[in-house]
Protein backbone atom coordinates (compact mmCIF):
# COMPACT_ATOMS: atom_id res chain seq x y z
CA UNK A 1 0.00 0.00 0.00
CA UNK A 2 1.85 2.98 -0.94
CA UNK A 3 1.55 6.34 0.46
CA UNK A 4 2.81 9.73 -0.72
CA UNK A 5 4.54 12.04 1.49
CA UNK A 6 4.12 15.50 0.13
CA UNK A 7 7.55 17.68 1.98
CA UNK A 8 9.70 14.87 0.43
CA UNK A 9 7.92 14.41 -2.84
CA UNK A 10 8.14 10.64 -2.99
CA UNK A 11 5.79 7.90 -2.92
CA UNK A 12 6.30 4.92 -0.11
CA UNK A 13 4.97 1.48 1.12
CA UNK A 14 3.41 2.54 4.31
CA UNK A 15 3.96 -0.93 6.15
CA UNK A 16 7.85 -0.35 5.43
CA UNK A 17 7.36 3.17 7.30
CA UNK A 18 5.46 1.77 10.35
CA UNK A 19 7.84 -1.19 10.01
CA UNK A 20 10.89 1.42 10.86
CA UNK A 21 9.17 3.24 13.35
CA UNK A 22 8.55 -0.34 14.96
CA UNK A 23 11.86 -1.54 14.75
CA UNK A 24 13.51 1.81 16.13
CA UNK A 25 10.94 1.99 18.50
CA UNK A 26 11.29 -1.77 19.73
CA UNK A 27 15.32 -0.64 19.62
CA UNK A 28 14.24 2.39 22.02
CA UNK A 29 12.63 0.19 24.28
CA UNK A 30 15.10 -2.47 24.65
CA UNK A 31 17.88 -0.23 25.23
CA UNK A 32 16.31 2.63 26.97
CA UNK A 33 17.53 5.22 24.28
CA UNK A 34 15.63 7.65 22.04
CA UNK A 35 15.85 6.57 18.52
CA UNK A 36 16.78 9.13 16.55
CA UNK A 37 20.40 8.62 15.44
CA UNK A 38 18.86 5.49 14.26
CA UNK A 39 15.68 6.37 12.62
CA UNK A 40 17.25 9.21 10.42
CA UNK A 41 19.58 7.14 8.74
CA UNK A 42 17.09 4.55 7.85
CA UNK A 43 15.20 6.93 6.30
CA UNK A 44 18.18 7.96 3.89
CA UNK A 45 18.48 4.37 3.08
CA UNK A 46 15.03 4.45 1.59
CA UNK A 47 15.41 7.40 -0.29
CA UNK A 48 14.09 10.11 1.62
CA UNK A 49 16.05 13.74 1.24
CA UNK A 50 18.49 14.00 4.01
CA UNK A 51 17.05 17.47 4.39
CA UNK A 52 13.54 16.00 4.80
CA UNK A 53 14.77 13.44 6.95
CA UNK A 54 16.59 15.57 9.45
CA UNK A 55 13.83 17.76 9.88
CA UNK A 56 11.10 15.02 10.35
CA UNK A 57 12.43 13.03 12.94
CA UNK A 58 13.33 16.59 14.92
CA UNK A 59 9.19 16.83 14.87
CA UNK A 60 8.97 12.78 15.92
CA UNK A 61 11.24 13.23 18.99
CA UNK A 62 8.69 16.39 20.39
CA UNK A 63 6.41 13.94 20.86
CA UNK A 64 7.79 10.80 21.92
CA UNK A 65 9.79 12.95 24.80
CA UNK A 66 6.65 14.51 26.24
CA UNK A 67 5.82 10.83 27.18
CA UNK A 68 9.53 10.45 28.64
CA UNK A 69 9.27 13.46 30.48
CA UNK A 70 5.65 13.03 32.00
CA UNK A 71 6.71 9.54 33.10
CA UNK A 72 9.80 11.09 34.76
CA UNK A 73 7.96 13.55 36.55
CA UNK A 74 5.48 11.72 38.27
CA UNK A 75 8.83 9.73 39.72
CA UNK A 76 10.37 12.99 40.95
CA UNK A 77 13.58 12.62 38.69
CA UNK A 78 12.99 15.89 36.73
CA UNK A 79 15.27 18.87 37.92
CA UNK A 80 13.57 21.69 35.95
CA UNK A 81 16.09 24.47 36.90
CA UNK A 82 18.52 22.80 35.36
CA UNK A 83 16.36 21.97 32.45
CA UNK A 84 15.63 25.70 31.83
CA UNK A 85 19.08 26.18 32.10
CA UNK A 86 19.94 23.53 29.39
CA UNK A 87 16.67 24.92 27.39
CA UNK A 88 18.85 28.57 27.27
CA UNK A 89 21.66 26.97 25.75
CA UNK A 90 19.65 24.79 23.34
CA UNK A 91 17.38 27.68 22.02
CA UNK A 92 20.69 29.59 21.09
CA UNK A 93 22.35 26.49 19.41
CA UNK A 94 19.66 25.27 17.89
CA UNK A 95 18.62 28.41 16.29
CA UNK A 96 22.16 29.04 15.17
CA UNK A 97 22.19 25.59 13.52
CA UNK A 98 19.02 25.69 11.97
CA UNK A 99 20.76 29.00 9.89
CA UNK A 100 23.94 26.68 9.19
CA UNK A 101 21.83 24.19 8.22
CA UNK A 102 20.25 26.42 5.65
CA UNK A 103 23.34 28.05 4.89
CA UNK A 104 24.81 24.78 3.83
CA UNK A 105 21.43 23.73 2.00
CA UNK A 106 21.92 26.89 -0.07
CA UNK A 107 25.10 25.72 -0.91
CA UNK A 108 24.01 22.00 -1.86
CA UNK A 109 26.37 20.77 1.17
CA UNK A 110 23.87 19.68 3.60
CA UNK A 111 23.19 16.29 2.42
CA UNK A 112 27.50 15.53 2.83
CA UNK A 113 27.49 17.38 5.51
CA UNK A 114 24.60 15.54 7.80
CA UNK A 115 25.91 12.04 6.47
CA UNK A 116 29.55 12.54 7.35
CA UNK A 117 28.52 14.24 10.90
CA UNK A 118 26.35 10.94 11.33
CA UNK A 119 29.28 8.81 10.32
CA UNK A 120 31.57 10.74 12.71
CA UNK A 121 29.12 10.42 15.48
CA UNK A 122 28.01 7.39 15.37
CA UNK A 123 31.26 5.53 14.68
CA UNK A 124 32.71 7.55 18.36
CA UNK A 125 29.80 6.49 20.42
CA UNK A 126 29.60 3.01 18.85
CA UNK A 127 33.17 2.44 19.79
CA UNK A 128 32.55 3.96 23.10
CA UNK A 129 29.81 2.06 23.74
CA UNK A 130 30.90 -1.20 22.74
CA UNK A 131 34.72 -0.84 25.12
CA UNK A 132 32.40 0.67 27.69
CA UNK A 133 30.21 -2.25 27.49
CA UNK A 134 33.77 -4.89 27.50
CA UNK A 135 34.85 -3.07 30.61
CA UNK A 136 31.68 -3.74 32.22
CA UNK A 137 31.66 -7.06 31.73
CA UNK A 138 35.13 -7.72 32.87
CA UNK A 139 33.98 -5.32 36.15
CA UNK A 140 31.40 -8.17 37.17
CA UNK A 141 34.03 -10.88 36.68
CA UNK A 142 36.48 -9.04 38.72
CA UNK A 143 34.71 -6.02 40.68
CA UNK A 144 36.90 -3.53 41.66
CA UNK A 145 35.76 0.05 44.10
CA UNK A 146 33.60 2.61 42.57
CA UNK A 147 35.90 5.80 41.37
CA UNK A 148 34.28 8.98 43.31
CA UNK A 149 33.24 11.79 40.68
CA UNK A 150 36.10 13.58 39.69
CA UNK A 151 35.97 17.61 40.07
CA UNK A 152 38.01 19.50 36.51
CA UNK A 153 38.53 23.04 35.63
CA UNK A 154 35.34 23.87 34.35
CA UNK A 155 33.94 23.22 37.79
CA UNK A 156 35.79 26.96 38.60
CA UNK A 157 33.96 28.96 36.31
CA UNK A 158 32.05 31.87 37.38
CA UNK A 159 28.68 32.39 37.69
CA UNK A 160 27.65 29.62 39.87
CA UNK A 161 23.79 28.65 40.53
CA UNK A 162 22.83 26.20 43.60
CA UNK A 163 20.79 23.43 41.70
CA UNK A 164 19.02 22.05 44.83
CA UNK A 165 16.97 18.89 43.03
CA UNK A 166 20.49 17.70 41.95
CA UNK A 167 22.24 18.93 44.86
CA UNK A 168 25.21 20.89 42.65
CA UNK A 169 26.72 24.61 42.76
CA UNK A 170 28.21 25.39 39.82
CA UNK A 171 28.73 27.64 36.68
CA UNK A 172 25.31 28.18 34.59
CA UNK A 173 28.11 28.64 31.63
CA UNK A 174 28.52 24.84 31.54
CA UNK A 175 24.93 23.61 31.53
CA UNK A 176 24.53 26.73 29.00
CA UNK A 177 27.53 25.52 26.76
CA UNK A 178 26.16 21.57 26.77
CA UNK A 179 22.69 22.46 25.85
CA UNK A 180 24.01 24.68 22.70
CA UNK A 181 25.75 21.75 21.42
CA UNK A 182 22.95 19.69 21.61
CA UNK A 183 21.04 22.12 20.02
CA UNK A 184 23.84 22.44 17.12
CA UNK A 185 23.15 18.79 16.67
CA UNK A 186 19.38 18.62 16.78
CA UNK A 187 19.43 21.14 13.57
CA UNK A 188 21.76 19.06 11.48
CA UNK A 189 21.35 15.64 12.29
CA UNK A 190 17.71 15.53 13.11
CA UNK A 191 18.74 14.08 16.89
CA UNK A 192 17.75 15.20 20.24
CA UNK A 193 21.47 14.74 21.32
CA UNK A 194 20.82 12.29 24.74
CA UNK A 195 23.53 10.34 23.51
CA UNK A 196 25.91 13.59 24.08
CA UNK A 197 23.98 14.98 27.31
CA UNK A 198 23.40 12.25 29.34
CA UNK A 199 27.20 11.06 29.65
CA UNK A 200 28.11 15.11 30.05
CA UNK A 201 25.26 15.56 32.43
CA UNK A 202 26.75 12.53 34.33
CA UNK A 203 30.46 13.07 34.07
CA UNK A 204 30.92 16.91 33.90
CA UNK A 205 28.12 18.54 35.67
CA UNK A 206 28.38 15.60 38.16
CA UNK A 207 24.24 14.80 38.72
CA UNK A 208 22.82 12.14 40.17
CA UNK A 209 22.12 9.34 37.24
CA UNK A 210 18.75 8.98 38.32
CA UNK A 211 17.66 12.85 37.68
CA UNK A 212 19.84 13.03 34.54
CA UNK A 213 17.45 11.38 31.54
CA UNK A 214 14.20 12.86 33.07
CA UNK A 215 16.04 16.56 32.74
CA UNK A 216 17.61 15.72 29.39
CA UNK A 217 14.37 14.70 27.80
CA UNK A 218 12.90 17.88 29.58
CA UNK A 219 15.42 20.00 27.35
CA UNK A 220 14.76 18.37 24.45
CA UNK A 221 11.11 18.61 24.15
CA UNK A 222 11.34 22.38 23.69
CA UNK A 223 15.32 22.35 21.39
CA UNK A 224 13.40 20.10 18.80
CA UNK A 225 10.21 22.03 19.31
CA UNK A 226 12.02 24.80 18.36
CA UNK A 227 13.84 23.18 15.70
CA UNK A 228 10.65 21.64 14.31
CA UNK A 229 8.94 25.45 13.83
CA UNK A 230 11.96 26.79 12.44
CA UNK A 231 13.02 24.02 9.58
CA UNK A 232 9.28 24.51 8.99
CA UNK A 233 10.05 28.17 8.45
CA UNK A 234 12.88 28.46 7.15
CA UNK A 235 13.23 25.32 5.23
CA UNK A 236 10.22 23.63 4.46
CA UNK A 237 11.48 20.45 5.24
CA UNK A 238 8.96 19.20 7.80
CA UNK A 239 6.79 16.45 6.65
CA UNK A 240 4.09 15.44 9.18
CA UNK A 241 2.80 12.90 7.42
CA UNK A 242 6.02 10.88 7.06
CA UNK A 243 6.55 11.92 11.25
CA UNK A 244 3.07 10.75 12.55
CA UNK A 245 3.64 6.85 10.50
CA UNK A 246 6.88 7.15 12.50
CA UNK A 247 5.62 7.83 15.32
CA UNK A 248 2.94 4.96 15.21
CA UNK A 249 5.38 2.58 14.76
CA UNK A 250 7.40 3.66 17.12
CA UNK A 251 5.14 3.44 20.12
CA UNK A 252 3.60 -0.23 19.60
CA UNK A 253 7.49 -0.94 18.84
CA UNK A 254 8.51 0.63 22.39
CA UNK A 255 6.49 -1.31 24.38
CA UNK A 256 7.45 -4.81 23.05
CA UNK A 257 11.38 -3.43 23.44
CA UNK A 258 10.77 -2.70 27.03
CA UNK A 259 9.11 -5.76 27.46
CA UNK A 260 12.29 -7.54 26.19
CA UNK A 261 14.73 -5.29 27.75
CA UNK A 262 13.87 -7.18 31.42
CA UNK A 263 15.31 -10.19 30.06
CA UNK A 264 19.18 -9.16 29.03
CA UNK A 265 21.58 -7.74 31.30
CA UNK A 266 22.64 -3.92 31.23
CA UNK A 267 25.99 -5.10 29.48
CA UNK A 268 24.51 -7.21 27.08
CA UNK A 269 22.60 -4.43 25.84
CA UNK A 270 25.16 -1.66 25.53
CA UNK A 271 27.38 -4.54 23.75
CA UNK A 272 24.51 -5.28 21.26
CA UNK A 273 23.32 -1.40 20.43
CA UNK A 274 26.79 -0.75 19.98
CA UNK A 275 27.12 -3.23 17.29
CA UNK A 276 23.73 -1.68 15.92
CA UNK A 277 25.20 1.77 15.81
CA UNK A 278 28.47 0.55 14.11
CA UNK A 279 26.73 -1.28 11.22
CA UNK A 280 24.53 1.89 10.70
CA UNK A 281 27.58 3.68 10.35
CA UNK A 282 29.03 1.44 8.23
CA UNK A 283 26.49 1.31 5.88
CA UNK A 284 26.44 5.54 5.65
CA UNK A 285 30.13 5.37 4.93
CA UNK A 286 29.84 2.49 2.64
CA UNK A 287 26.77 4.77 0.58
CA UNK A 288 29.44 8.21 1.04
CA UNK A 289 32.33 5.82 -0.75
CA UNK A 290 30.71 3.67 -3.15
CA UNK A 291 29.63 5.18 -6.81
CA UNK A 292 25.91 6.16 -6.88
CA UNK A 293 23.85 4.20 -9.75
CA UNK A 294 22.74 7.37 -10.21
CA UNK A 295 24.85 10.47 -10.94
CA UNK A 296 22.32 13.16 -10.47
CA UNK A 297 20.15 14.19 -7.62
CA UNK A 298 16.77 16.28 -6.70
CA UNK A 299 17.17 16.04 -3.03
CA UNK A 300 18.88 19.34 -2.32
CA UNK A 301 15.91 21.33 -3.25
CA UNK A 302 12.96 19.67 -1.80
CA UNK A 303 10.85 22.22 -0.69
CA UNK A 304 12.49 25.34 -2.87
CA UNK A 305 10.03 27.20 -5.07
Amino acid sequence: MQIYLPIAEMSVNIFVILGMGGVVGFLSGLFGVGGGFLMTPLLFFIGVPAPVAVATEANQIVASSVSGVLAHWRRGNVDFKMGLVLVAGGALGSTFGVWLFTFLRGIGHVDVVIRLAYVAFLSIIGALMLAESIRAMARRKHPTPPKRHHHYWVHGLPFRMRFRRSRLYISVLLPIAIGFLAGILAAIMGVGGGFLMVPAMIYLLGMPTVMVVGTSLFQIIFVTANVTVLQAVNNQTVDVVLAMLLLVGAVFGAQLGARASSRLQGEHLRSLLALVVLSVCAKLAFDLIVTPADLYSLGGVVGSP
